[in-house]
C-alpha cells in the first residue's frame, strides 16, 4: 500500500537523494554486512504506523525486496496473531534463519498500557494507563536487543474519544486536570516510557534502545479531512541542509536527556522532504485522498533506518 511505483505517481525522483550528517561518514547500507552484525538479534519496533512503515522499510532493505522465501513468520511466539473480529494481528514478526535474526514490529500508538474496563463488552471503554508501558514490552523486553519506539500522532481527542480510551495514572482514573490536556498527557507518557526503558537496561545490557522522533506531517490548507493537500513533487524544494544541533521534536530530546536511551531524531531532516509522501496517489487510485502523513516506499523511512543502522 506504500508502492508510489505501483500507482498512477510518474515522478520517483525523491528515491535518489542521500543524507549526509556533519562530521560523519555514515556508511553505505549494506544488507549482508548488517544481518551478520544482527546474528542471533531481534530488532523489536514499536509504536505507530509511522512505526510499522519503518519496519516495512527495513524488512524491505534487508531482503534487498526479493522474494525471500525462507523468511519465517514468528508472530505467534509473540501473541501476534489475528484476534477474534480483528482484520490484522498488533504486529508481525519475521525470523531469517541464515543469521537467525528477528525484525518485529507491535502496534502501539501511545506507547501506554491499554486494558479494556469490561473484557466481555465489545464497546467497553478502556482504560489508558500513561504511567506504565505497553504489556507487550513488560512481556518480551529480554528477548530485545535493538528496541525502535515511536509516538505522537494518535495523541488528539478525536483518536482518544474514537477509542475510548480513559486517561488512567497509578491505577485510577486521572484527577489531575493538567493531565487531561492531551498534549501534557502525551509529555508525561513519553517522558514515562523512556524512563522506564532507562531502569530496564541495567538488567538488559545487551539492549540497545532508541526512541525515534516524529515524522512531520506535510499538509497544507487543511486536514486530512478537511481538504488538505501536499502536492509539491520537486525534492528539497524547501533546502537541503538541517542548521540547528537541537532536536525539531523538544518532547522526546528532553525525555531521553540523562538517561541512555538514545534519541533517533530523523524530523527535521524529514520536514525536508514533503515530496515523498503518499499524497494523492494510491494503489488503488482512489479520488479525492491525500496522505500527507505516511511515507513512499521505497522513500524517506530508509533514510531513517540508514541512520538507526550507523548509530547501532
Amino acid at each position: 500500500m506504500w508502492a508510489c511505483r505501483l500507482t498512477q505517481r510518474t515522478d520517483f525522483s525523491y528515491e535518489g537523494f542521500r543524507w549526509q550528517p556533519d562530521d560523519c561518514e555514515m556508511p553505505d547500507f549494506d544488507r549482508f554486512a548488517f544481518m551478520k552484525r544482527m546474528e542471533g538479534k531481534t530488532i523489536a519496533f514499536v509504536g505507530d504506523s509511522l512505526g510499522r512503515q519503518q519496519f516495512q522499510s527495513l524488512m524491505c532493505m534487508v531482503t534487498g525486496g526479493e522474494e525471500t522465501p525462507e523468511v519465517e513468520d514468528v508472530g505467534r511466539e509473540y501473541g501476534l496473531i489475528i484476534a477474534k473480529g480483528n482484520i490484522r494481528p498488533d504486529g508481525w514478526a519475521f525470523r531469517f534463519p541464515p543469521t537467525n535474526t528477528t525484525i518485529l514490529y507491535y502496534w502501539s500508538s501511545s506507547l501506554c498500557d491499554l486494558q479494556p474496563l469490561n473484557a466481555s463488552d465489545p464497546k467497553t471503554e478502556v482504560a489508558m494507563h500513561l504511567d506504565r508501558p505497553p504489556a507487550f514490552l513488560s512481556r518480551f523486553l529480554d528477548r530485545f536487543n535493538v528496541l525502535i519506539l515511536n509516538t505522537g500522532h494518535h495523541w488528539n481527542r478525536g483518536k482518544i474519544n474514537a477509542n475510548r480510551w480513559v486517561m488512567y495514572i497509578n491505577g485510577q482514573p486521572n484527577q489531575d486536570r493538567r493531565l487531561a490536556a492531551v498534549g501534557n498527557a502525551k509529555n508525561f507518557t513519553v517522558h514515562s516510557i523512556a524512563r522506564w526503558i532507562d531502569s530496564q537496561l541495567p538488567s538488559h545490557p545487551r539492549l540497545k534502545a532508541f526512541f525515534r522522533t516524529i515524522s512531520p506531517r506535510h499538509f497544507a490548507n487543511g486536514e486530512w479531512n478537511t481538504g488538505g493537500s501536499c502536492d509539491n513533487m520537486t525534492p528539497l524544494s524547501k533546502g537541503s541542509t538541517v542548521s540547528k544541533d537541537e532536536s525539531s521534536d523538544i518532547v522526546v530530546e528532553s525525555a531521553v536527556q540523562g538517561t541512555r536511551v538514545k534519541i533517533l531524531d530523523i524530523t527535521a531532516l524529514s520536514e525536508l522532504r514533503d515530496e515523498g509522501h503518499i499524497a494523492r496517489f494510491s494503489v488503488k487510485a482512489t479520488e479525492g485522498i491525500q496522505d500527507c502523513l505516511h511515507w513512499c516506499l521505497p522513500g524517506i523511512p530508509d533514510t531513517w533506518n540508514e541512520v538507526l543502522c550507523a548509530q547501532i
